[in-house]
């Protein structure tokens, strides 16, 4: 007799966006964060909470990445986790260097310092990381302008 295993929470959510792009269970990332913690990554709450000037790695879904016309080629990425959005702000120098991890990763960890303005938070990339792997099998489709 053949016994077959239950799905676990990751193969769920792997079945939930690849037919539907969601799930209604826990996001993707909150199952990654105990090792996203152990690489130093923080939540986009806790970024939200840091000082201007701070030294950070946030990690999540790309959601969407910009390139627009009037940016010099200034990319623009959004990433999600469990706990909201961060806004990353890739310098053209950073893309050509890292072009192949910015445009192929589906989960992707940036490097950076945190530059704040009232309310509003971006993370000025220094250098990323295409965590992907972590999450294999995940089909996350990001909305691409660029």
């Amino acid at each position: 007799m053949i016994t077959i295993r239950p799905p676990s929470e990751a193969d769920n959510t792997r079945a939930d966006y690849a037919s539907t792009g969601l799930t209604l269970g826990r996001h993707p990332i909150a199952l990654l964060r105990p090792i996203l913690q152990r690489r130093r990554a923080i939540t986009a709450r806790e970024l939200h909470e840091k000082p201007h000037g701070s030294r950070v790695r946030a990690c999540g879904l790309i959601t969407m990445r910009q390139r627009p016309m009037t940016a010099s080629g200034t990319i623009f990425l959004t990433l999600e986790d469990e706990t909201g959005f961060v806004n990353a702000v890739i310098w053209p120098r950073l893309f050509e260097k890292q072009r192949a991890e910015i445009l192929a990763a589906s989960v992707l960890a940036v490097d950076g310092v945190l530059e704040t303005d009232g309310d509003v938070h971006h993370l000025i990339a220094s250098r990323v990381h295409d965590f992907s792997f972590l999450a294999d099998g995940l089909t996350s489709k990001s909305r691409d302008f660029c």
